[in-house]
């Protein structure tokens, strides 16, 4: 089997049978490559079923070696792990190279959030006079409002929206629908935009559900959600480096902050893992640390 046919194979195996959605094959697809590449380097050029756990060592030294970050080493080990699980359940080797490797130990980041306050500002810095300004205000909103992925809001479908429940359905990773409680304020916003802008366009056919489209009646893309916020970030005079991201961030630890339920968190974020949403907690415990520093009138007893 040669690296070609065996990638092939992976790519089949990731779309049939893990119901991966397309950016999550992709990435698996570019660590898989990104090694075949270093193997064809090496002097014996294994195939993929030939390649040793002293080939993925030598690969991993040359991650560490280039200076990424643990946290991309890891990711990318995790993708030949998927990879070389695959070739085992198809019987193509008998036993995994990476089976013994362990991860490069990273420590856990807390995510970049915005304070309420900046929320409030980079929502004030749309300029509704804009042909995009109201759509623009719609959807700094809803991401605000339902904590979404990026990949969620511009898939949100018009059939998907229930106002007079107060709900929107969306698609997660792994293609998992979900039911997610939306804002008042995100509301307003989207019927205005329905009212001023949506109502009137022309859709690209193939595009006439999609809610969040362009000047030409297309579906946004992920790129063009990220230059929206990171030109509002700066017109808003927010020095921090901001991402769609950011404001599904804020909104959990906002919801944390405000005593919600992390069980209830967890589900409107669509974590598979209550693990992945107490991170959230961490963050709940600076907040609170940091209130008392600033606020309480003996805080300098808490400072020893």
């Amino acid at each position: 089997m040669d690296w070609k046919s065996a990638i092939n194979g992976f790519k089949s195996y990731l779309r049939l049978e893990k119901s991966l959605s397309d950016n999550s094959i992709e990435a698996y697809l570019r660590d898989v490559n990104t090694f075949c590449q270093f193997a064809d380097s090496l002097p014996h050029s294994p195939s993929p079923i030939k390649v040793e756990i002293g080939d993925v060592k030598k690969y991993l030294k040359s991650l560490f070696e280039l200076g990424l970050s643990s946290t991309t080493q890891a990711r990318m080990l995790s993708g030949l792990r998927a990879f070389f699980k695959f070739l085992l359940l198809e019987d193509a080797i008998g036993k995994s190279p990476v089976e013994l490797l362990e991860s490069p130990k990273i420590g856990r980041k807390l995510p970049d959030t915005l304070e309420y306050e900046e929320v409030e500002l980079l929502i004030n810095a749309i300029d509704l006079s804009h042909p995009q300004g109201t759509r623009n205000k719609a959807i700094i909103e809803t991401l605000y409002s339902c904590g979404l992925r990026v990949s969620e809001l511009i898939n949100i479908e018009i059939s998907n929206l229930y106002f007079d429940d107060g709900f929107i359905r969306v698609t997660g990773k792994g293609d998992k629908e979900r039911l997610i409680p939306i804002g008042n304020s995100a509301i307003k916003y989207i019927n205005h935009y329905f009212e001023q802008d949506r109502n009137h366009m022309d859709p690209k056919m193939g595009h006439e559900d999609y809610l969040f489209l362009n000047r030409r009646g297309a579906k946004l893309t992920r790129v063009m959600i990220f230059t929206i916020i990171k030109h509002l970030a700066l017109f808003a005079g927010i020095k921090k480096n901001i991402s769609p991201h950011t404001l599904r961030h804020s909104f959990a630890t906002h919801m944390v902050q405000g005593g919600a339920d992390l069980r209830a968190v967890q589900e409107m974020l669509g974590h598979s893992s209550i693990t992945t949403t107490e991170i959230y907690t961490h963050l709940d415990r600076d907040y609170l640390k940091s209130e008392i520093f600033s606020h309480h009138p003996r805080s300098a007893a808490f400072n020893r």
